[in-house]
């Protein structure tokens, strides 16, 4: 086999490469691709409205990247009977109104669960 040959086929390789990288980069840096595996838009947990609040806890999170991390956390948040969540992506922090007694290993297992980290 020729050198030149060779050098095509090595160039093709590459050219095919690139390409499908580059062509399923798009959707994420238009904003639309998932970045921590989920859809760019997937469904929210509206918070529970509480007929009587409580306490508040604010918890600060690591490891959120996107939108569609936040919206993970705050519906796994939400998901739990008691809870009313909102997270904040900015500030790494969920505002946590509670409707009852909640252990804090139930809050901070749902967030580990996902992934995240439960900054003290």
């Amino acid at each position: 086999m020729s050198s030149e040959l060779s050098n095509v086929i090595v160039f093709i390789i590459i050219a095919v490469i690139l390409f499908f990288a580059i062509k399923n980069s798009i959707p994420h840096f238009k904003g639309e691709g998932a970045c921590c595996g989920g859809g760019g838009k997937g469904e929210v947990i509206k918070p529970k409205k509480l007929d009587k609040v409580i306490g508040v806890k604010k918890i600060g999170i690591g490891g959120m990247h996107c939108e569609n991390c936040s919206r993970r956390v705050q519906n796994a948040l939400n998901s739990i009977d008691g809870i009313n969540a909102k997270v904040k992506l900015s500030r790494e922090l969920a505002v946590i109104k509670l409707g009852r007694e909640i252990d804090d290993d139930v809050i901070e297992k749902a967030i580990t669960d996902l992934g995240y980290e439960v900054k003290k």
